[in-house]
């Protein structure tokens, strides 16, 4: 397998439905003792973050291919986890008691930063801004609230009929709430107080018990992703129009699972209730790929934003990258034997990004 160098530096690949047949899970983590819940890419640095239903954090290194440090939150439980722009540094949602915090760590020291109060219900998704130090939390109470990470006061309030979804989109100027009833609207980040420039409605969703899991931007701006029990919707962010919709299985109104789109916006990825991985073309909606070995359903799935490595998780997590390494020439005959071997040898000690990660394509 080949692992890419990332777009600091170095050639880049390009995906496509042949590059996604061949990706291979090039590690596989069985650190967690239960369920992971959700996990997040730092934005310019290699690392990744998840969070478990044994409420335990884990950091990885996605260059060495290791997981470098384990922080627990035995007291309040952890879900949601995201990423601040500091790479030691995330946001996480209570699963325990009755206060609804938000948590702001840092991983260094294990040391809370900062705590937000305001919620009443269980928080359902965290999104951090890309351009600033705002982010957004959604939660059962109907309310979508923005922070700021340098104070501790909720900076503004979404109110929904319904549980709601939020995200931002990759420039940070708008962001998106999908709540009841199959409705997404989208907010100006400077006057969304004013109301939505825009409201899109999904037609099959109309009057559904289906809420909305997620919801999320292409890194092109151009598309949007809506998760609604165990389907998949794709839509025009410009128009509103439904692109694809595609089924992830299971009975309807079972809990939804985590979607991603590609870096480059092609494809959209998610696990299924039969326990496969599939992407999709965001353009022609077909099914290009699908990729198994997952022993329980993987119901968070996410891409790396500047590699070509895709992060699947169940109970165990599974680091996916293309298997593109040509197989070694048979070793050749007398006294070159042994140099041969031992160059193989050096060869399979090498780092796990030089092995395997292969930088994704510049977008």
């Amino acid at each position: 397998m080949g692992l890419p160098e990332g777009p600091k530096g170095g050639a880049t690949m390009e995906l496509n439905p042949h590059l996604l047949r061949l990706m291979g899970q090039g590690r596989v983590f069985k650190d967690n003792q239960g369920r992971i819940n959700s996990l997040a890419f730092h934005r310019s640095e290699d690392l990744m973050v998840t969070a478990g239903d044994d409420d335990s954090i884990h950091l990885y290194n996605l260059l060495s291919g290791s997981m470098e440090k384990v922080l627990m939150s035995k007291k309040h439980g952890v879900a949601h986890v995201a990423f601040t722009h500091h790479p030691q540094n995330v946001v996480y949602a209570s699963r325990k008691g009755t206060e609804h915090l938000l948590r702001y760590l840092s991983l260094h020291d294990n040391q809370y930063v900062r705590y937000f109060r305001g919620h009443t219900a269980r928080v359902t998704g965290i999104t951090m801004s890309p351009k600033n130090d705002l982010f957004m939390s959604a939660a059962e109470d109907k309310e979508v609230r923005l922070w700021d990470l340098r104070v501790n006061a909720c900076q503004g309030v979404v109110k929904c009929p319904a549980q709601p979804s939020a995200a931002f989109d990759e420039q940070g100027l708008v962001f998106a709430v999908a709540a009841d009833s199959g409705i997404i609207k989208l907010y100006d980040v400077r006057s969304y107080d004013k109301g939505p420039f825009a409201t899109f409605a999904i037609a099959e969703l109309t009057n559904s018990a289906n809420t909305f899991g997620s919801v999320s931007f292409s890194a092109n701006g151009g598309r949007l992703l809506a998760v609604a029990g165990r389907s998949l919707f794709v839509l025009d962010a410009f128009e509103g129009t439904v692109m694809a919709r595609h089924s992830t299985g299971g009975a309807s109104g079972a809990p939804p699972y985590q979607a991603s789109f590609s870096p480059d916006s092609q494809y959209v990825t998610s696990g299924c209730e039969d326990r496969v991985v599939r992407h999709w073309d965001t353009t022609t909606g077909l099914e290009v790929a699908e990729m198994t070995g997952h022993a329980g359903v993987p119901a968070v799935v996410a891409w790396a934003p500047r590699r070509l490595l895709l992060a699947t998780a169940c109970d165990a997590l599974s680091m996916w990258v293309p298997n593109i390494q040509p197989q070694a020439p048979a070793p050749p005959p007398g006294p070159q034997r042994a140099g041969y071997l031992q160059q193989q040898q050096q060869h399979s000690k090498q780092p796990f990004h030089q092995q395997h990660l292969q930088p994704s394509k510049a977008y």
